[in-house]
């Protein structure tokens, strides 16, 4: 007979602890690192400009800098004679200095020479021997990009949770920043367990199946923000699971297992947690997904998970993405991954466990997925899962539900 599920949580009260045990045991912490390898990155505190931009007034268009008055009048029937005494090309600068009856040729991006104001776009100008004539009127500042009028000097730019996309990347770029800090992600394990698992690329024996949730959960936990590397698969011996355990938590922040968690022959986790360090909690009432472990050993946590991959990775939405989540730094609201709708089929529901149901949305109706919870092809047409609370044992056609949606 196998062992009782002893610490046994009802889900509000396994959420809590497991949103305490991550505010306790882990710290969000920072890094620097370059801005051009921050691609999907979350910033760490609010960023300031460290200067106007654009650091210069800059011409807008190609043409010619002008007085503006110098162009008053202008018209292709009527227009006006300048003499042309300089060519400024982006980045380059000259002492020569804009006066009546006087222009320089400039490129888009130069910087306004002294005394101009406005700028001509050629397509309203001809040249021709040194000078120009204008066949329109510019207005003061017309196609000029006056210093510091898309940001100034010391303004707040970016703020603290910020997700860093390549326009915020380059907002930074623009202000001369090398480095930035960044939310460091969280070091997180994954190691599949049980013997009946091979890797991909190795023959499978009769009564053998690949791995699944050593590759599934990693990615899970990517997507959380997490730093997360698969560390391999153990086999159900006590001695190995300890000693792939230990050497995981050298590198490791989080440990997550799956499979070694239900309360049955061949099925060490639990043991081990309790030599090496705290149980928290030893089943979860909730299906499927009863046979979760969450301990604690040397501040750090260690996870296990179901083995069957559909409770594995509904486990890991319904209580782990969220605190790993906020610890990466991640401002997201998971109540609002939500959508409503009716059910399309009945839904029997075991009185006494929170049940999540696996459901695909089709705008309003709601299709309820019947597999048992090693079919890991269900997780493949599954939008998201339904609660139905420990007290409702029936769900009936045509009911309005909410849908919790997959990340």
């Amino acid at each position: 007979m196998g062992t009782e599920f002893l610490k046994i949580k009802e889900c509000d009260e396994a959420t809590e602890i497991i949103q305490k045990l991550f505010d306790e045991k882990l710290n969000q912490q920072s890094e620097e690192i370059l801005v051009t390898e921050s691609y999907g990155r979350i910033l760490f505190e609010d960023v300031y400009s460290k200067m106007d931009f654009p650091p210069f007034d800059k011409a807008l268009k190609d043409g010619f800098a002008i007085l503006a008055e110098d162009s008053f009048g202008a018209s292709e029937e009527s227009p006006k004679t300048l003499d042309v005494i300089d060519f400024l090309e982006a980045g380059a600068t000259t002492d020569k200095k804009v006066e009546k009856g006087k222009c320089i040729e400039i490129s888009t991006g130069a910087a306004m020479p002294e005394g101009a104001e406005s700028v001509v776009m050629v397509e309203y100008a001809e040249k021709s021997d040194g000078k120009v004539n204008l066949l329109t009127t510019a207005t003061p500042t017309q196609d000029v990009a006056r210093k510091g009028s898309d940001i100034e000097e010391g303004k707040l730019i970016l703020k603290k949770g910020d997700f860093l996309n390549p326009g915020k990347i380059g907002v930074l770029l623009s202000q001369g920043f090398e480095t930035i800090e960044v939310y460091k992600k969280p070091i997180l394990g994954v190691i599949s367990s049980g013997n009946e698992i091979s890797l991909q690329g190795e023959g499978l024996t009769y009564g053998k199946i690949y791995d699944v949730n050593g590759g599934m959960i990693k990615n899970a936990a990517i997507s959380c923000g997490a730093d997360a590397h698969f560390l391999g698969i153990m086999r159900d011996n006590y001695d190995e699971v300890k000693h792939k355990i230990t050497d995981a938590l050298k590198e490791a922040d989080i440990i997550i297992c799956s499979g070694g968690t239900s309360a049955g022959l061949g099925d060490v986790l639990n043991s081990v947690l309790e030599e090496l360090g705290e149980v928290y909690i030893h089943g979860i009432s909730v299906q499927p997904g009863k046979p979760t472990i969450i301990g604690v050993i040397e501040d750090k946590l260690v996870i296990g998970l179901p083995g069957n991959p559909v409770s594995a990775l509904m486990i890991f939405n319904a209580f782990i993405a969220e605190p790993l989540t906020k610890l990466a730094g991640i401002d997201k609201d998971f109540e609002l991954d939500t959508v409503k709708g009716k059910m399309t089929r009945r839904i029997h529901s075991p009185v006494g466990r929170m049940q999540y149901q696996l459901v695909k949305v089709d705008g309003k109706d709601i299709h309820p997925i019947f597999k048992d919870s090693g079919a890991i092809f269900s997780l493949s047409t599954a939008d998201g899962y339904v609660k139905v609370p420990k007290s409702v044992e029936l769900l009936d056609e045509g009911e309005e539900v909410e849908v919790y949606l997959f990340n």
